[in-house]
């Protein structure tokens, strides 16, 4: 009878060896290429607004089908720091002595998407304003799935997530 339950345990270590394991690293694989897929939609998104100077329904929604195409929902936070026109001019927050200082204040995703999905269909930037994307899957892929039913992880685990940003190089219309 030890025979036989020694067997079975035997049988069940070489199946989880067998499927399980070579799962796991197929589906951590299929991770790293949404990573991948993930960074370079995110900064190629970031430097055609740079260079543009604008950011458009178009380009906008061609970044979300970039995204899409990794089969993973995904929570987009933007960033815009607006670079206030203040050359030339004493700035009452700043120093007697500072004169032409810029200072920037920000608008986010909310706002603008209100602006690209709005009227316009646009939100322009002009040189110097700096803008940034954070993407951050949302839903749970099949290796964190894996990794918390074997390793008992609480949490997310790792999550796919990029960013990106710069300095906008061209005031857009």
């Amino acid at each position: 009878m030890s025979d036989s339950l020694i067997t079975i345990v035997a049988i069940l270590v070489a199946a989880i060896l067998m499927f399980a394991f070579p799962l796991m690293s197929i589906a951590d694989r299929n991770d790293d290429i949404a990573q991948t897929a993930v960074s370079a939609a995110v900064s190629d998104f970031v430097n055609t607004v740079r260079s543009e100077g604008k950011i458009t329904e178009d380009n906008y929604s061609a970044f979300r089908s970039k995204l899409d195409a990794t089969g993973n929902a995904y929570d987009i936070e933007m960033e815009v720091k607006v670079k206030s026109s203040t050359i030339g001019k004493k700035n009452a927050w700043l120093s007697a002595s500072s004169v032409g200082s810029s200072v920037y204040y920000s608008e986010y995703t909310a706002q603008i998407l209100e602006r690209v999905e709005g009227d316009t269909h646009t939100y322009p930037l002009k040189e110097g304003d700096i803008f940034s994307v954070t993407a951050r899957n949302q839903s749970s892929t099949l290796a964190q799935v894996i990794k918390n039913a074997f390793y008992s992880v609480t949490g997310q685990g790792t999550q796919i997530v990029a960013q990106a940003s710069g300095v906008v190089q061209s005031t857009g219309k």
